[in-house]
């Protein structure tokens, strides 16, 4: 454990980084050792780094810094930016790798250090292996620090979104778009997402509103962009007759949709409403990871593409996406992976092809959700007493022998009908997480209700 951690609140690394909670297991001293560890772990070269608008962010940012100026590194500062900005900078200037600090929708005393290749992508789990082992083997020996006359140095980038939005903005028909003038509500929650959700919507011909435009990270409601959370938000939409709303996480990667009638459309809508768009256009395969709503499995059955599944995290998609040569991918949780713009989960991408599809077809993002296939989902959070073992798979697949059991990702249970259930640990909290899947909501309840009293037994 390294200086500083709180054993009470312990860091969650995951395979592309860590999060903590900022002032006990996150320290600036872990920040530095963290940082240092990554730089080891990656060729010559600058490292970008970036930041959400979270109020603990900037000092983060500085410990960063300093140690990748202390390892002889150059650092591009990109300042506040979304995270899949994070890896377009990361392309765009050549760099050798880069660290986005953000703890996407953990609550505000959360923070955390998200890794990246010279790719654009997020680390593999090999990768963000070694960088855990290093950093490990820190807490004993001081990371390898320059002599001062190899210091690195700090550049500020000046345009930290061109790139991006010109990247986005190549994949629709932006005179169709301009010409609906359409009426969007975008909601960033004070994250990094007005930095260039309001431009992008802005060159799309879109009135746009804005809530939580000042990045600032003093959210409005809670971060995760969930139906309860976005209560404040809905009534807005009918009010005052926007044709849809977007609401963001506060590092940008994730999109959750609201239709003009101020219906919470969701989170496993947004991928699915893309991907919809995309295969009229250009059919080809798809990934998603086994938390995902089957809704986009049936899309590419409809459309006679492949579909495959992926562990959940987006390293994981991501890997599987370049392995199928897929044409889009993402996971349930509002992340879109367009290849054309980049290779990170991008609320800006799903935005766009949201907008570009209700041009094309003249039709309401109700309508659209509409003709997509409906089930339920159950999300479940459980968190279990802390001095509980390690989950037995094994057992808790007993207790449901009527179904296939899959290890891809802790363990998933489907049913002949397409009823499913997961249960995994999560990868940014300490809590075990159970999502099913079904054509009747209590069904779908049930199962949850089912695996957490398994668990809980």
């Amino acid at each position: 454990m390294n200086a500083g951690s709180d054993p009470s609140s312990p860091l969650i690394i995951s395979v592309s980084g860590l999060r903590g909670v900022v002032g006990q297991s996150l320290t600036p001293e872990v920040a530095l050792q963290y940082a240092a560890a990554f730089a080891a772990e990656l060729p010559p070269g600058p490292i970008v780094v970036t930041r959400d608008g979270r109020t603990t962010g900037a000092m983060i940012a500085d410990a960063v810094r300093s140690a990748l100026a202390a390892c002889g590194r150059l650092v591009l500062d990109g300042g506040i930016a979304a995270t899949p900005t994070t890896g377009i900078l990361v392309v765009a200037q050549h760099a050798a790798g880069g660290l986005q600090i953000s703890a996407s929708h953990n609550p505000p005393e959360y923070n955390g250090i998200k890794l990246f290749h010279a790719e654009g992508r997020v680390v593999s789990a090999s990768a963000g292996q070694r960088v855990a082992d290093r950093f490990a083997a820190f807490a004993a020996t001081a990371p390898p620090w320059v002599r001062h006359e190899a210091l690195g140095a700090v550049r500020i980038l000046s345009d930290a979104t061109g790139e991006h939005l010109r990247r986005v903005l190549s994949t629709v028909d932006v005179a169709r778009i301009r010409d609906q003038r359409f009426r969007v509500l975008l909601d960033a929650n004070h994250g990094s997402g007005s930095l260039l959700g309001k431009p992008l919507l802005e060159s799309l011909g879109c009135q746009v509103a804005m809530l939580g435009g000042d990045p600032d990270g003093r959210f409005a409601h809670p971060p995760e962009p969930t139906a309860e959370n976005l209560q404040s938000v809905l009534g807005h939409i009918a009010r005052d007759r926007f044709d849809v709303g977007f609401c963001q996480d506060p590092d940008a990667d994730r999109l959750a949709v609201i239709d003009g009638q101020g219906r919470y459309l969701g989170e496993e809508a947004t991928l699915a409403l893309c991907v919809d768009h995309v295969l009229r256009k250009t059919p080809g395969p798809v990934v998603t990871n086994c938390s995902t709503s089957r809704m986009t499995a049936d899309l590419a059955e409809r459309y006679g593409v492949p579909f495959y599944q992926a562990a959940v995290g987006e390293a994981n998609v991501v890997e599987a996406m370049l392995r199928h040569d897929a044409v889009l991918g993402g996971e349930g949780n509002g992340g879109v992976i367009d290849p054309r713009v980049g290779l990170v989960r991008d609320s800006f991408a799903g935005m766009a092809l949201v907008l570009d599809a209700m041009a094309a077809r003249r039709m309401t993002a109700a309508a659209l959700a509409d003709e997509l296939p409906q089930y339920a989902i159950c999300k479940a959070r459980i968190a279990l007493p802390p001095d509980r073992g390690a989950v037995d798979w094994n057992r808790l697949a007993a207790g449901f022998p009527d179904a296939q059991a899959s290890r891809l990702d802790g363990l998933r249970l489907d049913w002949p009908d397409g009823t499913w259930l997961l249960v995994r640990a999560s990868n940014t909290e300490p809590l075990v997480r159970a999502v099913a899947e079904a054509a009747d909501p209590r069904r779908a309840a049930d199962l949850c209700a089912a695996a957490e009293a398994l668990l809980r037994a």
